[in-house]
């Protein structure tokens, strides 16, 4: 798995990682890996970031955004964890 490219969208790095999943063209276009990380540091909906509610994008798009900032899985996590 490639590490997202700062200004990447969400959906364009997911449609490229997983392209068999119809879904992933759901996901809001303007969304980021930057605005992801910003949603979760300030306890937002993530899913309402993201565009789509489906917890497999999420849990994809977490392993993108703990690549991104070069962070554990379980780090991402728990900051999404704190503001559930």
């Amino acid at each position: 798995m490639r590490k997202p490219k700062r200004g990447q969208s969400l959906r364009d790095w997911y449609v490229d990682h997983f392209p068999e999943d119809e879904l992933g063209f759901e996901i809001d276009p303007e969304a980021t890996f930057q605005g992801l990380l910003e949603a979760l540091d300030c306890y937002r909906n993530v899913y309402d970031y993201i565009g789509v509610g489906d917890s497999v994008i999420r849990e994809r798009l977490f392993e993108g955004l703990a690549l991104f900032i070069d962070a554990d899985y379980d780090y991402i996590y728990d900051q999404w964890m704190k503001g559930a």
